[in-house]
């Protein structure tokens, strides 16, 4: 059985299709990790959910800030009038109720012991093993899956707080959580974070460090997958795989086959 990580799709349809048939995916015998954001920005979200969803347990996708974004604009949240916003044809589409349901049930951290691997959508914090990682992920899945998961949403946006504390309850901590399973790119060495930073690492000020850089982080010893940060690229390390390449931009989508030795798919982007 092969298994296969990808980055963000953000609606980029034809390009996953091709991905998907290059790598020549047997949904039978093969494993596809998607690192969330699969909507918004490209053109055919609504196309993009149908096929992953059609994929059933032969894919795994974690929750993205963009499909958080779709659920709280589906609940009257947000708002957006984007030009690149293609997520109203996914809440006029005949299936929407089934699909943001399906969306909603999608977990924020997953781990393959096996492959010794952890998978989120933008990073974890220094303060957090990958035990703690999961147990937080699961307070944000237990809001998003109760039947009053529109208050969870009505409270998530927000920048603070911006350091993690075991003292956090409530709303708080559930946003600090989100925060950073979804957005984080830069951190302070005290593991503070800053969300405003979204470009390549070198361009941020230098007191700011990417989350993966944190000294003694204690989610050390354990690889971690993830995407979200297109003006980063690809990176395959030992302990990191960062799978974001910007394919809503005009650049690739990229798989990376999860052995020991990764190997490398692409495919350029046209949609």
């Amino acid at each position: 059985m092969a298994v296969y990580a990808i980055g963000d799709l953000q609606g980029c349809y034809d390009s996953f299709c091709r991905l998907m048939d290059k790598l020549e995916f047997d949904p039978q015998t093969d494993r596809l990790w998607l690192t969330g954001d699969l909507v918004n920005r490209g053109p055919k979200s609504l196309k993009t959910l149908r096929y992953v969803r059609s994929l059933g347990e032969s894919v795994l996708t974690v929750l993205g800030n963009h499909d958080l974004h779709l659920l709280a604009l589906a609940n009257e949240i947000r708002f957006s009038n984007n030009h690149y916003d293609s997520l109203w044809k996914v809440l006029s589409a005949d299936d929407s109720t089934e699909l943001l349901d399906w969306l909603r049930h999608r977990p924020m951290a997953h781990f393959d012991a096996e492959l010794n691997t952890l998978m989120v959508h933008a990073g974890v914090p220094p303060q957090w093993n990958v035990q703690q990682t999961l147990a937080h992920a699961a307070e944000v899945e237990q809001s998003l899956r109760n039947e009053d998961y529109i208050a969870f949403l009505e409270k998530m946006y927000g920048d603070k707080p911006s350091k993690w504390s075991a003292d956090l309850t409530g709303n708080k901590r559930l946003r600090f959580i989100v925060n950073c399973l979804t957005r984080m790119r830069m951190i302070r060495p005290s593991g503070r974070l800053n969300l405003t930073h979204a470009g390549p690492p070198e361009a941020a000020s230098k007191d700011l460090i990417p989350w993966f850089e944190a000294p003694d982080a204690a989610w050390r010893g354990t690889r971690i997958v993830f995407g979200h940060w297109s003006a980063l690229g690809l990176v395959i390390r030992p302990d990191i795989i960062a799978l974001d390449t910007g394919c809503v931009w005009g650049r690739q989508l990229t798989a990376v086959k999860l052995t020991r030795k990764p190997k490398v798919t692409k495919v350029n982007c046209r949609d």
